[in-house]
């Protein structure tokens, strides 16, 4: 547990509650609120800025927070350099919908980012002198995929693609990306991974396939707020 003081920043203010070395982040404020109320105990509110609700409670004893991060790699790289560099977060686990382009991929399988490729240019900006390879922590995924194994829960592993665009021009880009063995479309994961790598710190993506994009087949929003409950227990395991 970190003790925060008065750290805040222009996007996090926890008016002294403190938030945990271990934080789920889903995308949907909403989504943390649901998972604050339905798991955690004495959970307290620490972030109401800009509607993006974040909570701090106890999961089996122990610590953990949850928050959201809002929509895309510019939203999700600065809510997580924040919990990372402000207020010390060590173990950042995003929770979040895709959509799958496999064809042996189902709605509500869920998927462990193992890497990240992306169509971003947020990279650039540590002047590498090559490409990087974004992926999770191999300590947080190994232990999700045990949990995930004992409660009996369809899981895929491998590569994602974190993309820029929700709303494609390029008509052939999903077959592309395809043929290269991606399993599902989403738009957070690598900045989230590029920022824990510079930190030294840990992260993983756990996702929910929302939408299969081949066969259009697609979910509510009631149940990408709700429902998927599968990867929040799952991510819970890891605090």
């Amino acid at each position: 547990m970190i003790g925060n003081g008065q750290k805040e920043t222009p996007h996090i203010k926890p008016n002294g509650v403190e938030i945990a070395e271990t934080i789920l982040l889903p995308g949907d404020p909403l989504r943390a609120k649901f998972i604050a109320e339905t798991y955690l105990e004495n959970a307290q509110q620490f972030n109401s800025v800009r509607n993006m609700f974040g909570f701090t409670g106890t999961y089996k004893g122990k610590k953990v927070s949850v928050m959201g991060t809002g929509m895309g790699m510019p939203s999700m790289s600065l809510y997580s350099w924040e919990l990372i560099h402000v207020f010390g977060v060590k173990n950042l686990i995003r929770i979040g919908t895709c959509g799958a382009i496999q064809d042996h991929m189902n709605l509500y399988d869920l998927v462990f980012a193992m890497g990240a490729s992306t169509d971003s240019r947020y990279v650039h900006q540590y002047n590498l002198p090559g490409e990087f390879a974004n992926i999770a922590s191999f300590e947080l995924l190994e232990k999700a995929k045990k949990a995930a194994d004992q409660k009996g829960f369809p899981v895929h592993v491998g590569n994602v693609l974190t993309s820029d665009i929700f709303y494609n021009a390029d008509p052939t880009a999903i077959e592309k990306w395809k043929k290269m063995g991606i399993l599902c479309v989403e738009m957070e994961t690598a900045g989230l991974y590029m920022n824990a790598s510079y930190a030294g710190v840990n992260a993983l993506t756990i996702l929910t396939v929302s939408d299969h994009i081949i066969r259009n087949e697609q979910t509510t929003p009631e149940e990408r707020q709700q429902a998927f409950t599968n990867m929040m227990e799952v991510a819970l395991e890891l605090a």
